[in-house]
């Protein structure tokens, strides 16, 4: 009996500055992810609309647009309850009751390995 591989899960990296999510993107992908990608809050949220398997969000905080990555994150656990929310910032650090319940954050320059354990943790 042939056993059907489960997709591996999809993880939304939004981050303005292209090297970094290149980078982002090439980690996670790596890892065994499937990834899409996004500049801005607002292009994220198309993305959300029309992709129903993503798993994770992993965004930046700073970024153009009409919100930023903690406004996102809070857009997203109210939206779509069932991804998992990590954020990330070099600018500020996020306190534990400024993300949505169950949201981790890491500070930037982030060790690529926590993110990648994170996600397995919450949900591989």
């Amino acid at each position: 009996m042939e056993r059907t591989q489960q997709p591996c899960p999809a993880v939304l990296v939004v981050e303005d500055e292209v090297l970094i999510r290149m980078e982002a993107v090439d980690m996670l992908q790596d890892a065994g992810f499937r990834t899409f990608e996004a500049r801005s809050a607002d292009a994220a949220l198309v993305v959300l609309e029309r992709e129903t398997g993503i798993a994770f969000l992993f965004t930046d905080v700073d970024m153009p647009g009409s919100m930023n990555g903690l406004d996102l994150a809070a857009r997203v656990s109210k939206t779509w309850p069932h991804i998992h929310i990590i954020i990330a910032s070099g600018m500020l650090d996020a306190a534990q009751e400024d993300l949505p319940q169950g949201a981790c954050f890491f500070p930037k320059p982030y060790p690529t390995s926590e993110i990648v354990q994170k996600m397995c943790e919450l949900g591989r």
